[in-house]
């Protein structure tokens, strides 16, 4: 009795040394991005209990393992036979119904943590989320002036509530630094609450595998003071009208998603890329060449299935743009600004020179 409290001491001590050493060098290897949320404080305990648990864990076991190895290895003139052991109730009850109670601790804890991140709060500031293959475009409901943005800005501390929709497949809207995730689903509108606390630039990533170009649909993400957030809508807010065709066509680029396809500046990506290619001599699917001119690119916008450029045959352009074009123009008529968006696509895509 007297060796064997002696082991348990030394393996307890081994055990405490154990966990330690393993929750340090589990949260160097895996650390967590920045907390840049309120909601990810109460998710990033979870982490650390979780972290804790898990080292607690692995060392129980492989002290006991490496212990027994070298306390109780045979000896090298021992040709007895070593004790049977049948089993032990109360230590199988009790390695039993620990667990259990903890796991079911585990989730009550993170359903009450659910509930409090996906509550409902007090001057929330709505965002329309769309994802479409494969780009965001944003909105802010309550600042009809501001056009969809490819940049989501956001001020600090301001409880925001993005109203997301998927115009394709399924989407899933992550931003690492604020641990929430969720589901952009189509046909219907899913919700997602944050409230930045951590002035910065960050990248909102599609954590589901949407097709082709999925590793290419980010966004930046910017969170900044009150003061530069209301004059970035103030910025945001100048009138079309005063741009010039080019840098409209900028502007609608990204707005209707062609750069989720479309390179400026030669990078390969799901769709040809645009620098360099008006008055360029294309061959097509069907072995004739064209013209990269006014007519092709307006063609190709509006009827995108009819000439397919070589080596693009695989991947499907997205349609529907003549309608959603004449919604937005009919939109900026009501505003007294007059525009023709194809036009202005045009304009940038000449100007991109090699």
């Amino acid at each position: 009795m007297k060796n064997n409290g002696r082991h348990l001491a030394i393996v307890a001590v081994l055990v405490a040394i154990g966990t330690v050493i393993t929750y340090y060098v589990l949260t160097a290897v895996y650390r967590l991005p920045v907390a840049a949320s309120s909601q990810a404080g109460p998710i990033d305990n979870l982490f650390g209990f979780h972290f804790m648990a898990i080292s607690f864990l692995f060392a129980l076991i492989m002290v006991f393992l490496f212990y027994s190895f070298i306390a109780f290895r045979r000896k090298p003139d021992d040709e007895e036979e070593g004790p049977h052991v049948h089993s032990n109730t109360p230590l199988e009850i009790i390695w039993t119904i620990i667990p259990l109670v903890v796991v079911i601790a585990l989730g009550i804890w993170a359903t009450f943590i659910l509930i409090d991140i996906t509550e409902a709060q007090d001057g929330e500031m709505p965002v329309a989320v769309k994802g479409q293959q494969w780009a965001w475009t944003f909105s802010y409901p309550d600042y009809p002036d501001v056009g969809p943005s490819a940049r989501l800005v956001l001020p600090v501390d301001k409880p925001v509530r993005l109203e997301m929709k998927s115009e394709d497949v399924l989407h899933s809207f992550w931003v690492p630094e604020f641990r929430v995730k969720q589901d952009l689903v189509p046909g219907q509108v899913t919700i997602l609450r944050i409230t930045p606390t951590k002035i910065g630039s960050y990248k909102v990533r599609c954590a589901e595998i949407c097709g082709f170009d999925h590793t290419h649909m980010v966004a930046e993400v910017e969170i900044v003071s009150q003061a530069d957030f209301d004059q970035w809508l103030v910025d945001q807010s100048s009138s079309i009208a005063q741009l010039s065709p080019e840098e409209r066509g900028v502007k609608w680029a990204t707005e209707f998603g062609c750069t989720a396809c479309h390179s400026a500046d030669g990078a390969e990506m799901a769709g040809p890329s645009w620098l360099g290619i008006f008055g360029k001599e294309e061959s097509l699917t069907d072995g004739s060449t064209v013209t990269v001119d006014h007519a092709y690119i307006s063609n190709s916008i509006l009827d995108p299935g009819s000439q397919i450029v070589a080596g693009f045959e695989n991947i499907a352009m997205i349609t529907g743009f003549e309608e959603r074009f004449a919604a937005r123009e009919a939109e900026l008529l009501e505003q007294g600004i007059e525009v023709e968006i194809i036009e202005d696509l045009i304009a940038y895509i000449s100007s991109l020179a090699e």
